[in-house]
């Protein structure tokens, strides 16, 4: 009877072990609540929903207590203490090391080419290694079924002889994860940068750059909108941040999310969680952003400027656009290309009328489902250990800074282009400069009629909207290319 009552508070301790319960910490309990908060903001509000939802329940998925290591993996982190190790003349060579470890963490060393037959010669520690004693060799599929690669040590040879291992090459933190779950695959897309520009395929496939075409001095408006983005860099390295940290939390001005995720994994990928939230967060929040800013720096007579029509377009035009500006890019800031490229192909797929298929498909089933992956993917990611820090803070004021700044970039841009045209441009359409398509274009529309409810403007506020598009790709490919 006592030994049945030892099993079964053995049983019910193990349970509740198991249980989310008894794990976590009070930052997991914190990101739940931001979960719920980013949730009301999509569903009851309707701010941004078809990203900001699947963000905030990716957040609310990683942050139940226990959950991460089912849904995400096991992190291992190796040892970055081998940098900079100085070995005498005599000593193994260490330009070929492959480090390796178990899911206990524990690290094991493999030269390249100690492969015998179906078998693996390698090193249990790197005393080991350095002594040139090795372990007993094991099988290939038994190799592979307890180690993960983590990253190389590379070395060089100085002229006396003398080794020095002079750099340890750590695998991302993606790779470095055993026990892989659905998330960690999902997140696939987004650490290989395949997700944000395939949504730029979808977003070209539904946008109409007929507007710009017609009017193209509204290139120079969406380039004035990007001038947030190049403010807040300076901002972001004032405040302490890296050079290439500055430039991914500055393409938060950009207003367009895809961008700000490319940019931010190229460059900073612990920041792209709080840069993807930040960027969809106040995209949600244009409305209330840019409204009062623009009443600000305009009067109620440039307000109720009167635009005529734009000119028909024609489709030779709308097929050249879209390959004249992948060339022209192309050959200029091949940085953009990827993003760029991707844009411009969804709009070709829409405007040549011989691929009906495959435009449908990228503007619905492809979009849509990139969409998913995308949002549940980065609100993963938002970990209360990572998410919760003062750089979050900083991250936050400069973004909502960028947003500010490039509406009102634009929208001096187009009072200049007024003046210069006698009134013949409503400055209103130049907070359209910024790339949040088509919302931005509709405030432009929505703030012309208060002043006069039968000035349209919506069709005159896309040329910018579009060419604030292109301009964020720009101002990405050149931050790339940069840092």
């Amino acid at each position: 009877m006592q030994n049945l009552l030892i099993n079964f508070t053995g049983i019910f301790s193990d349970l509740w072990g198991q249980m989310g319960m008894s794990q976590g910490g009070w930052q997991n309990y914190v990101m739940l609540l931001i979960s719920f908060v980013l949730m009301f903001l999509a569903i009851v509000k309707k701010y941004e929903p078809m990203l900001l939802l699947p963000i905030a329940f990716g957040m609310f998925l990683i942050n139940l207590p226990g959950a991460e290591r089912i849904l995400w993996g096991v992190n291992v982190t190796p040892d970055t203490s081998l940098s900079l190790g100085v070995f005498g003349e005599g000593k193994n060579q260490y330009e070929n090391v492959a480090v390796y470890s178990n899911a206990a963490g524990e690290l094991i060393y493999l030269k390249e080419g100690f492969l015998n037959g179906e078998l693996v010669t390698f090193y249990s520690s790197f005393e080991n290694l350095q002594a040139g004693v090795a372990a007993a060799p094991i099988s290939n599929v038994e190799f592979s079924a307890l180690y993960s690669l983590q990253g190389f040590i590379q070395g060089s040879v100085s002229e006396a002889g003398t080794t020095y291992v002079n750099q340890f090459v750590m695998l991302s933190s993606y790779e470095s994860v055993t026990e892989r779950g659905l998330l960690w695959y999902l997140y696939y897309g987004v650490d290989k940068v395949i997700y944000p520009p395939l949504i730029f395929l979808g977003i070209g496939a539904m946008t109409d750059f007929g507007p710009l075409i017609a009017n193209p001095k509204s290139m120079f408006i969406g380039a004035g909108a990007q001038l947030g983005i190049f403010v807040a860099l300076f901002g972001a390295v004032l405040l302490g941040f890296t050079g290439a940290e500055a430039a991914a939390t500055a393409i938060i001005g950009g207003a367009d999310g895809p961008t700000a995720i490319y940019v931010s994994k190229m460059l900073a990928e612990h920041l792209v969680p709080t840069i993807a939230i930040a960027a969809y967060s106040y995209m949600a929040l244009i409305p209330a952003i840019q409204k009062p800013v623009m009443r600000l720096l305009t009067t109620k007579k440039e307000r109720a400027i009167r635009m005529k029509p734009l000119r028909q377009v024609s489709k030779v035009e709308k097929i050249i656009f879209p390959v004249a500006v992948t060339l022209v890019v192309g050959l200029l800031l091949p940085d953009a290309i990827p993003l760029l490229g991707m844009l411009m192909l969804g709009n070709l797929f829409r405007e040549s009328g011989v691929v009906e298929r495959l435009s449908s498909q990228a503007q619905n089933g492809l979009i849509n489902t990139i969409t998913i992956f995308l949002g549940i993917s980065v609100g993963c990611k938002a970990k209360g250990e990572i998410f919760l820090t003062t750089q979050t803070l900083g991250i936050l004021a400069i973004g909502i800074i960028a947003f500010y700044l490039g509406t009102i970039g634009g929208i001096l841009v187009a009072k200049l282009m007024c003046k210069l045209t006698k009134g013949k441009i409503n400055p209103l359409i130049g907070s359209a400069g910024v790339s949040a398509v088509p919302m931005a274009a509709r405030i432009s529309e929505d703030v012309g009629r208060e002043t006069d409810p039968s000035n349209h403007l919506l069709m005159h506020a896309m040329g910018p909207n579009v060419a604030g598009v292109i301009g964020s790709a720009l101002a990405a490919g050149v931050l790339l290319a940069i840092f």
